[in-house]
This record gives structure tokens, sequence and C-alpha cells, in this order.
């Protein structure tokens, strides 16, 4: 089960995302911490929600900023 699912990120505020993301990352970064130390950590498939969490909120970042500099009525690459 994902640790936040996309309908999720889409109705956060930007703010609420950018701090989502900060507390994901710190996380990420101490459970490779202790894997590299050669710690067994209990959830070793937690890494990989967290990857991915943090890929969802960058991937609906991404898209609202597309959207914000794509001038309207226009497809994806521009076609009609």
């Amino acid at each position: 089960m994902p640790i936040l699912r996309m309908d999720e990120i889409r109705a956060m505020s930007k703010e609420e995302r950018r701090k989502k993301l900060n507390e994901l990352r710190a996380e990420l970064m101490r459970l490779r911490t202790m894997v590299k130390a050669g710690g067994a950590i209990e959830n070793p498939a937690r890494i990989r929600e967290l990857r991915k969490a943090i890929a969802r909120i960058l991937t609906v970042e991404r898209e609202e900023e597309e959207l914000g500099m794509r001038p309207p009525g226009k497809g994806r690459r521009g076609r009609k």
C-alpha cells in the first residue's frame, strides 16, 4: 500500500507538498544510513515506498508547473 496516493497529493497545497517531500527525504536518508552502517532495518520495503512517494510528489509538482507554462487549448506536444 502506498504511503500517499496521487489524489491525496493533488489535494495538498504546494507548501504541504514541500513539507511532506522534505519529511520523506529525511526518512529515506535515515534508512539508507542505517543500511550502509550495517544495521538491519525493520521493513526493507519501506525504502522503495519512500522513493515512490517522493517521485509521486515531484510528478504532481512538475505537472502543475507545466500547466502553468503551457498556453490553453494545446495538447502535451502542441498538437491541435
